[in-house]
């Protein structure tokens, strides 16, 4: 009886004979017994013979066997064997560290020379005669192998600093022999910083060439992490029609083919369109395309793409705008340590180079793109266009970053956006308000810095907003624009050009705020009441105020805010904390009711105090009472005359009698006598 095992090994032993079969030449690969049942058929084939049989032949056979082998076996030592073991991955990496040396060792003498004379001529200490001698004997070193040089990492930024501090004539030089190969340089890691150093020396001439070269390279460039850099940067120095020249070849195929299309005025996308005769959804296609490129490699830090998408979106269509935008938002917010609370943190297992790269990487591009009105208005659109949650996000990126922004110039409008839009007052109290009210003192001084509390105030206030501000703030994606409210937790609040109420209120000086129309769920000034009372921002600016009074009244920038906070800013917003608005009353009558001295100029009498004096005698009744029976009663004859007259003045044009009434007696006097000149009432109102 046969076992499992003993038939397995006639199984094995069949397929052993089969093998042997098929290796002695013959190609019947048939089992024993289908042989046998086929022979007792009579469907035996015959078996293949030899040609020129004998052992010759089997000789014959057997050397071709053995070339074949011997063929097969070459080739194999032909194919580079693939690193396996840590040994022959070191000894790989050897070897093509060896190849390298090899290939640069034409140059590699020349390299350390550069490197002792660029040791020396890169030093702070060094006399101008000096460097210049040494950069004239680097270059002389260099000469006729510029591009060689350039595509170094060693010797770059030797190159590099001889362009910097060159002569001239010196300079050109690089320039002709480079100028061939700038588009090819502007991809390289190391490269890209001379080809920059070149644009930013370039003559005119020399700067319209490279512009020049650029055509029909921009669309490739600028998906390029690298290559992007360097058309930003030409961008950047451009005039108005070249920067027009670069923006049109991402527009069209046909403005990219055709160069003399791309030569002409400063002009919008869509009157290009109209003057050009290009089919708006070719254009809308294209340009989708080539932004889509550029959002995959996350190339949107620069100016032109910045330009570029703002461009698209005047042509967009619902759809399109609001793929770009979700699109932009995990973007703009990357590189924020933001940590949700419901997961743990991994920083703990990260390696340390990744820990580096990612502290580098720590302030969110939405804050790096505040140099530029494109860079916040691309910022505002995703604000106002994002769903809560996306909103969320952005904002707890911004953690860290709040005073940053706050004394940037389109950062701070970025902030008033914020305040504006977004309903979820807990979060923008935790995330902004919480880091303005810990500097309130430097915030209430600065230019910038003031504008967000401003806001608070104040909103929308055309005199602490320029048109070009308030421009800004009111941009709006056309296609966007007319969409209906979300049902979200935080709706949008629409500030557009096209809603802007007609009926303003006028200031005291004649100048005329801005109200909007709300589209929010929350309403504007409930919002206000949270992000200034609720949230402790209100008491913590009435205290800062008292304690530098003096400073703020006698400031440019800090007058205007101890303006707003004394008569209760707009529509008695600081209400909740008027005991305290009382005691800054009593603050600045104190200040004022001080002598003179040479020390310090009198409050009456500074150019700004005493303009800020005035405005708060005429707007708040509370303030004007304080002030008279602490500082000007009985003393009016002294301040009669100069800037302070103006104080005097204010009293009796307050629009309240029990002011009028209060100074009435005492300054009716000086009025008769011509000391005290009373103002013109039509000239005031012009």
């Amino acid at each position: 009886m046969k076992t499992p095992f003993s038939r397995r090994r006639q199984f094995a032993s069949s397929e052993q004979r089969a093998a042997r079969a098929m290796a002695a030449g013959g190609s019947d690969l048939r089992s024993p017994k289908k042989r046998k049942r086929e022979h007792a058929e009579g469907k035996t084939k015959p078996r293949p013979q030899v040609k020129g049989g004998g052992d010759g032949a089997k000789r014959k056979k057997h050397s071709g066997a053995g070339g074949y082998a011997a063929h097969g076996a070459g080739e194999a030592v032909a194919k580079k064997k693939r690193p396996i073991t840590p040994k022959e991955k070191r000894l790989a990496a050897k070897e093509i560290s060896e190849a390298r040396k090899i290939k640069r060792k034409r140059h590699y003498s020349l390299e350390k020379e550069l490197t002792k004379l660029w040791e020396k001529m890169r030093c702070h200490n060094v006399s101008k005669e000096e460097r210049s001698k040494l950069v004239s004997g680097a270059i002389r070193k260099m000469d006729g192998k510029y591009l060689d040089i350039a595509g170094s990492h060693v010797t770059a930024r030797v190159l590099q600093t001889c362009v910097k501090w060159c002569s001239q004539s010196e300079r050109d030089a690089i320039f002709d022999d480079l100028q061939p190969h700038l588009l090819t340089l502007s991809r390289k890691k190391y490269a890209v910083f001379l080809v920059k150093k070149l644009i930013e020396l370039a003559t005119k001439k020399q700067f319209a060439s490279f512009i020049s070269s650029l055509h029909g390279h921009v669309a490739k460039l600028l998906p390029h992490t690298i290559g992007a850099a360097v058309v930003d940067y030409a961008f950047q120095r451009a005039t108005q029609p070249q920067k027009r020249q670069l923006l049109l070849e991402l527009y069209s195929t046909e403005l990219q083919l055709f160069k003399d299309l791309t030569v002409q005025s400063s002009c919008s996308l869509l009157e290009t369109i109209s003057k050009l005769g290009l089919q708006k959804s070719s254009v809308l296609q294209y340009m989708t395309i080539e932004i889509q490129k550029i959002l995959e490699k996350g190339t949107v830090e620069y100016f032109i793409v910045h330009t570029a998408i703002l461009e698209y979106f005047t042509i967009a269509d619902k759809t399109s705008a609001l793929d770009v935008i979700r699109q932009l938002i995990p973007l703009l917010t990357q590189g924020a340590s933001i940590i949700d609370e419901d997961e743990p943190s991994i920083a703990t297992e990260l390696p340390k180079k990744t820990k580096s790269k990612k502290k580098r990487l720590s302030e969110p591009l939405i804050v790096r793109i505040m140099q530029t009105k494109e860079g916040l208005k691309l910022a505002i659109s995703c604000l106002k266009y994002g769903s809560a949650k996306e909103r969320k996000k952005i904002i707890k990126s911004l953690k860290g970053h709040i005073m940053k922004l706050a004394l940037n110039d389109f950062g701070c409008l970025f902030l008033i956006s914020i305040i504006s839009i977004v309903d979820d007052t807990k979060l923008v109290s935790k995330i902004v308000i919480q880091e303005l009210a810990k500097n309130l003192k430097q915030l209430i001084l600065h230019k910038n810095g003031r504008r967000p509390l401003l806001q608070l105030l104040h909103p929308l206030c055309s005199r602490y907003l320029s048109p070009a501000d308030l421009a800004c703030l009111s941009y709006n994606v056309p296609s966007l624009s007319s969409r209906e409210g979300e049902a979200s937790d935080s709706a949008t609040e629409v500030i557009s050009e096209n809603k802007v109420d007609a009926v303003t209120d006028k200031e005291p000086d004649g100048l005329e705020g801005t109200q909007i129309v709300s589209e929010s769920k929350k309403d504007p000034s409930q919002r206000r009441h949270e992000l200034l009372i609720k949230s402790g921002l209100a008491e913590a600016l009435v205290q800062s105020c008292i304690e530098d009074v003096g400073e703020l009244l006698r400031t440019n920038f800090g007058k205007e805010l101890l303006y707003e906070v004394a008569v209760g800013g707009k529509d008695n917003v600081l209400e909740g904390v008027t005991d305290r608005v009382h005691m800054l009353h009593d603050a600045i009558a104190s200040d004022a009711a001080q002598p003179k001295t040479e020390d310090i100029e009198h409050a009456f009498e500074n150019f700004f105090s005493s303009r800020v004096i005035r405005r708060m005698i005429i707007d708040c009744p509370a303030f004007a009472v304080t002030l008279w029976r602490k500082a000007l009663k009985g003393k009016c004859k002294i301040w009669a005359e100069g800037h302070s007259s103006k104080v005097v003045t204010a009293f009796l044009e307050s629009p309240s009698s029990e002011v009028k009434d209060l100074a009435k007696h005492e300054l009716q006097p000086l009025i008769d006598t011509g000391i005290l000149k009373v103002p013109d009432h039509k000239a005031m109102e012009k």
